[in-house]
């Protein structure tokens, strides 16, 4: 199934806030942010268990801007999975190796 997160984050919760997640190893974080002439952009953030966003290495961390509409948000979910699974010897070594 994978990573779905229709109905649990959207456009307005992140609109309000920052959401984060993890799904097998990969850790996520969305949150809208504001770029050249007060254009909205919702951020993807994805990284390797086990520690938090701050805690996470910046090298370790890969961001990516999607529009902040809906469709945005659909890429976003989209991009996530995709991610997932391109990577997934990685997330399942994050998730083994979590607290060695």
């Amino acid at each position: 199934m994978g990573i779905d997160l229709h109905g649990q984050a959207g456009l307005p919760y992140i609109n309000r806030g920052v959401y984060t997640g993890s799904y097998c190893g990969m850790r996520y974080r969305m949150s809208k942010e504001v770029r050249e002439e007060e254009q909205k952009v919702l951020q993807l953030v994805i990284y390797p268990e086990p520690l938090s966003f701050a805690c996470t290495l910046e090298e370790n961390k890969e961001y990516v801007d999607f529009p902040f509409t809906p469709e945005g948000f659909d890429q976003a979910v989209m991009y996530l999975n995709q991610q997932y699974e391109a990577r997934r010897e990685e997330w399942d070594l994050a998730l083994k190796n979590r607290w060695k």
